[in-house]
């Protein structure tokens, strides 16, 4: 039986006798992925633009929610209150001179006039109060010649109540132009007696609960009143029937308006 000859795993010697061990296998460097330039991450900004909006938005909503308050509001005040304007009327009126006279040639003209009458002032409103300064009360004809004037102290109107304000005077003594002479003598040859117009002038502030408005002025015209001429002392009593008084008066307390 024939012996194997296996090869020896010892390093083989080189000429000098030493045996050299043999030499690594060379290291290769790991491979650098390729650059690829990643891209930037967009920031997501909101523009000015957007508050902007969103704060007009919410403002024009807050202004209209409280426009809407302030007129149910309004509504309700209304609806309790009804406010009403005043009420005047002139339940009596006496004639008692109302003289023209003219010069020949009609360089002077001059009219003389006394009256006496009633004025009745009426408050229809349950929650509204009144307060008047002084009135000025000017009597005039049907054609708006100035015939006399006088006054009438302020007073206080309240609640449901009514006041008689009685012997008012209204005097004067003018002087009239060519053009207000012929328009009075006009009015002074009507069979039914002149007819005359009384104009009554103050100023006045309305309080409606602890509400208060500003001074404003009134006018109230009343109109209609027929009187014949006096005769000597006797006054004319004048007719009353279809008389009509006007108020002007435009005033605003919050959301009120008279």
């Amino acid at each position: 039986m024939s012996d194997r000859v296996f090869p020896s795993s010892k390093p083989a010697a080189n000429g000098n006798g030493t045996v050299s061990a043999a030499a690594p296998p060379p290291v290769k460097p790991p491979l650098r992925p390729p650059y690829r330039p990643q891209p930037h991450a967009r920031r997501h900004h909101r523009p000015r633009r957007s508050y902007c909006c969103c704060c007009c938005f919410w403002t024009i909503l807050v202004i209209l929610i409280l426009a809407l308050l302030a007129a149910i509001a309004a509504t309700a005040l209304y609806v309790l209150y009804r406010p009403h304007r005043p009420e005047f009327s002139v339940p009596s009126l006496r004639l008692h001179r109302l003289n023209l006279t003219s010069s020949a040639d009609s360089s002077t003209n001059h009219v003389a006039t006394l009256l006496n009458f009633t004025v009745t002032s009426k408050n229809p409103n349950s929650h509204i109060t009144f307060y008047y300064d002084p009135f000025v009360i000017s009597a005039l004809s049907s054609s708006d010649v100035f015939l006399g004037n006088g006054t009438v102290p302020g007073f206080f109107s309240d609640k449901k109540n009514q006041t008689f304000l009685k012997n008012v005077v209204v005097s004067g003594s003018i002087d009239l132009d060519t053009d207000s002479v012929k328009s009075l003598k006009s009015d002074l040859k009507k069979k039914n007696g002149v007819s005359l117009k009384i104009k009554l002038d103050t100023k006045v502030k309305v309080k409606v609960g602890k509400l208060s408005s500003k001074k404003v002025g009134i006018r109230v015209t009343c109109e209609g009143f027929r009187a014949a001429l006096p005769k000597g002392k006797t006054p004319s009593v004048a007719t009353v029937d279809k008389s009509k008084c006007k108020v002007d008066l435009r005033i605003k307390i919050w959301k009120f308006t008279f």
